[in-house]
């Protein structure tokens, strides 16, 4: 089986596309896997992908770009030449793309579409064609329900939209994963108002749909009951022309928490390590999340996690760890809720749920289910224009056929009705006669032959 995935870019976490762990899996049960993005040949993640046995080509279809139309013909090219099973878009401008390319696309057999819709894209032409495809893979029952609802298919089929969970590397992130020694002597030189802390570790940057403001109710309600509480915000110190980032920093500010807040960038490389050195890892995206990776992540490595019970953090904590939920969207119930934990520390437990392997073998399973559709769409087809054949000889050999029993029933009727039929009087009276002749010219005959007999002797 050849598998084609299309992306705009591979600068987005891997540990939400799986990207580089679905090649290998491919690869490692004889598959083909071929990846189009836009990212140069010598960068670090091809290299990564091409070690793992993956074919690359590089196409710059950035995301809303209208030069990406200029890499159609590259693309229809790309198609004939590998002839593909599957294609995998994770993007809509690349989607958009492949659309394009398929319609002059000279292949064996047209290739089954898959897409996968990461957030709550607006239902729109834009995104119509990521819908066009034979099944959508969503990231979260809410993604589904999402999308059911937009496009009306609350009874859809199932094979249709397949929800498939973002998974976490469990050897990546182990249970109960400590940070090196040398981790947190750096940590403590680089930010040294960290030590001997409370963490509440806010994993994502500052914007207004990531609820970063109720980090000012926690520090301020808090602050006297837990001197040392203290906000890690994954972000840079300032921004550039960022109304939401100016608005927060300024009130932060004028409270007097400024000194309980620090920011350790967004770049960063050991996210492990400060999701498993947190006290509390916090969840509080104001709008609806569709993957929820970090709280997903931490509770792997059996950090607590508080967030809004909402949309993907309801889906991972319900099951994982309820007591993190906090139902009123309120700043007094998630004060509570890390009040209860700061004070007495419950983690949540070691699970199987929602990982990588589970993510592979499902997204598999999709590949799988396509390509066997394929073939068995192609026997059908070959079936029935057999079939046809076959009708179309029969037809012509009972035309050049002798004169059969149903012809001669036309004529007068079938055979055996000629059989039965009476005898008339004249008949009788021509075959008496033509029977006496030939009894006559049989005795002439045996008379003959016996004067030659006797001349002999």
């Amino acid at each position: 089986m050849k598998v084609m995935r299309l992306l705009s870019s591979l600068k987005h976490d891997e540990s939400e596309r799986g990207i580089f762990h679905i090649g290998r899996a491919l690869v490692k049960n004889g598959h083909t896997s071929i990846i189009i993005s836009s990212a140069d040949e010598d960068n670090d993640l091809v290299r990564r992908l091409k070690r793992d046995g993956n074919i690359y080509h590089q196409l710059h279809m950035n995301k809303k770009s209208w030069l990406a139309l200029l890499k159609v013909t590259a693309l229809r090219h790309l198609i004939e030449k590998y002839d593909p099973d599957v294609i995998h878009v994770h993007s809509r401008t690349p989607a958009w793309i492949l659309h394009l390319a398929l319609r002059r696309a000279r292949v064996k057999r047209r290739p089954k579409l898959v897409s996968t819709m990461y957030g709550f894209y607006p239902i729109n032409k834009y995104s119509q064609a990521l819908l066009d495809v034979d099944t959508i893979i969503t990231v979260s029952d809410s993604v589904t329900n999402y999308l059911k609802k937009g496009l009306r298919l609350e009874d859809a089929d199932p094979k249709t939209i397949k929800r498939i969970y973002r998974g976490v590397d469990t050897r990546r992130y182990p249970y109960r994963h400590n940070p090196s020694v040398y981790w947190l002597r750096h940590t403590f030189a680089e930010y040294p108002e960290l030590e001997h802390k409370k963490w509440l570790v806010f994993p994502t940057i500052i914007g207004n749909e990531y609820g970063q403001e109720w980090l000012i109710d926690i520090l301020g309600n808090l602050q006297e009951q837990f001197p040392n509480i203290h906000a890690i915000i994954m972000d840079e110190d300032y921004r550039e022309n960022d109304v939401a980032h100016q608005d927060f920093r300024q009130r932060t500010n004028t409270l007097g928490l400024a000194d309980r807040i620090t920011y350790v960038g967004s770049k960063r490389n050991d996210m492990r390590e400060w999701l498993s050195a947190a006290n509390i890892v916090m969840a509080l995206a104001n709008e609806p999340e569709s993957i929820g990776i970090n709280a997903l992540q931490a509770i792997h490595l059996g950090t607590p996690v508080i967030g809004w019970d909402q949309a993907a953090f309801s889906e991972i904590l319900q099951p994982l760890y309820p007591q993190g939920l906090v139902k009123k969207y309120n700043a007094n119930a998630l004060c509570k809720a890390v009040r209860n934990q700061l004070e007495s520390v419950t983690r949540p437990e070691m699970t199987n749920k929602f990982t990588m392997r589970e993510m592979i073998e499902e997204t598999l399973a999709v590949y799988q289910g396509l390509h066997d559709m394929a073939i068995a769409e192609e026997q059908a087809a070959i079936d029935a224009i057999a079939l046809k054949r076959i009708r179309k000889s029969l037809k012509k050999a009972a035309k050049s056929a002798p004169q059969s029993n149903d012809e001669l029933t036309d004529k007068g009727g079938s055979i055996d009705q000629l059989e039965r039929a009476p005898i008339s009087k004249s008949s009788k009276v021509k075959l008496l006669k033509d029977t006496s002749k030939t009894m006559n010219t049989l005795k002439t005959e045996t008379a003959m032959e016996t004067l030659r007999d006797d001349s002999t002797l």
